[in-house]
C-alpha cells in the first residue's frame, strides 16, 4: 500500500530500533541505508539503554524470568497486576526484536550458562523449564546468541498436544491448546529454524518444521480469531492491539508471525487469514495509523511506545507491513 507523504516521515522520526525496519520494510530502502541504522541500535536509544542495564554476570535484574527478590505473594503477583518485564529473558526478547547484532552480546550466552537459573526448580537457563511460552522465548534467544538450545527444541516436539498446539497449563493437566501458547511456540520454532543452527540433525529439523506447521494449522483452523467449536470470537482481546506484544495473543501479533513464516517458507498467505487481515485493516485510523489500545501492566525498565489512546508508530509499522504483504499476494 502507498504510504501517505506525512506518515512516512512520522514513522522515520523514531528510535533506530524501529526506524531501520521502516526503512527496510515500508520505504523500500536498500541495505546501504537500513543496515547502518540497525547498527545504531547498539549505541543509541532503546538498545543502548537496555544494554547499559545488563548485570556484570550477564543477567538483567538479577533473574531469569523474574527480577531477583521478586515477591510471588506480593502486590506485583496479584491478579491483573501483570508481571515485571525487566529480567533476563524479556530483556533479550526486546534486544532481539529490535535487531541488535548478537555479536554485541558476545560472551553473554556463556555467562548465563554459568550463573542463570530458572525460578522454577532452579533449572539451568539454556535447558529451559516447563512453561511453553518461556521455553519458546528461550529457544529463539538461544539460537540468536549461539547457545545450545537443542534440548528445548526437542521439548516442543515431545510436548505438542493432540490438537496440534501447546498450552502452558499442560503441567496442570490441560489437554487442549491455547492460542497464546501456540503462537509463542510457533514463533520460537520459526526463529530456531531461521537461525539455521549448525549441527542440527536433518531429522530434528524436519520434526521441528512439522511441529511448527501443525501449530500454525491449529491457528489457521480458527481463522486466528474464532473458536473451532462454535465459530464465535475467542475473546475480545484477540482484536485489541498493544505494543510491545509481550506474550499476549492478538490477530495482529499472529499475522506478524504468519507474514514472517510466509516469507521464510516462500509460500503465499493462507486464504484463511483473510478475516483477521480485514480486522487489522478496519482498525486503521483515518490518518493511516493504528492506536495503542492498552499497555500490558507490569514493571518495565522504560516505555518504548505511547500510552493507550495515542497513535503508535510500532503498531503502525506492523499493521502496514502485514497489509502490504497480504495485498501484494492478492494482486498476483
Amino acid at each position: 500500500m502507498a504510504i501517505d507523504d506525512d506518515l512516512l516521515p512520522w514513522l522515520l522520526d523514531s528510535d533506530p530500533a524501529l526506524r531501520w525496519q521502516v526503512e527496510r520494510d515500508l520505504a523500500g530502502a536498500p541495505p546501504a541505508v537500513w543496515e547502518p541504522t540497525r547498527a545504531r541500535v547498539a549505541t543509541e536509544g532503546y538498545g543502548a539503554r537496555l544494554l547499559a542495564l545488563q548485570d556484570d554476570d550477564g543477567r538483567w535484574a538479577g533473574g531469569a524470568f523474574f527480577p531477583a527478590g521478586f515477591d510471588f505473594q506480593g502486590p506485583e503477583a496479584a491478579p491483573g497486576a501483570g508481571q515485571p518485564w525487566t529480567a533476563t529473558t524479556w530483556s533479550l526478547v526486546s534486544l532481539r526484536a529490535w535487531g541488535l547484532d548478537p555479536d554485541v552480546l558476545a560472551g553473554t550466552a556463556e555467562r548465563l550458562d554459568a550463573v542463570c537459573r530458572w525460578e522454577y526448580d532452579d533449572l539451568p537457563y539454556w535447558g529451559g523449564e516447563v512453561d511453553v511460552c518461556i521455553n519458546a522465548f528461550t529457544l529463539e534467544n538461544g539460537a540468536w546468541l549461539g547457545a545450545d538450545v537443542s534440548g528445548i527444541a526437542r521439548w516442543f516436539v515431545e510436548h505438542q498436544l493432540a490438537d496440534g498446539g501447546w498450552n502452558c497449563e499442560w503441567v496442570d493437566g490441560a489437554t487442549r491448546s491455547s492460542v497464546h501458547s501456540t503462537l509463542n511456540a510457533v514463533k520460537g520454532l520459526l526463529g530456531y529454524e531461521k537461525a539455521a543452527v549448525p549441527g542440527t540433525p536433518p531429522e530434528l529439523g524436519a520434526s521441528l518444521r512439522a511441529a511448527r506447521r501443525a501449530g500454525e494449522e491449529y491457528l489457521l483452523e480458527r481463522h486466528l480469531l474464532r473458536r473451532l467449536s462454535t465459530g464465535e470470537p475467542i475473546a475480545p482481546w484477540v482484536t485489541r492491539f498493544a505494543y510491545p506484544f509481550r506474550s499476549f495473543y492478538s490477530v495482529l501479533h499472529a499475522l506478524d508471525h504468519f507474514r514472517s513464516a510466509s516469507l521464510h517458507d516462500a509460500e503465499p498467505p493462507d486464504p484463511r487469514l483473510a478475516e483477521a487481515v480485514e480486522v487489522v485493516r478496519a482498525a486503521r485510523q483515518p490518518d493511516g495509523t493504528w492506536t495503542q489500545e492498552r499497555r500490558h501492566p507490569g514493571r518495565v525498565w522504560f516505555e518504548v511506545d505511547v500510552p493507550a489512546g495515542e497513535p503508535s508508530r510500532w503498531l503502525t509499522l506492523h499493521g502496514i507491513r502485514v497489509l502490504d504483504w497480504w495485498d501484494a499476494h492478492r494482486e498476483d
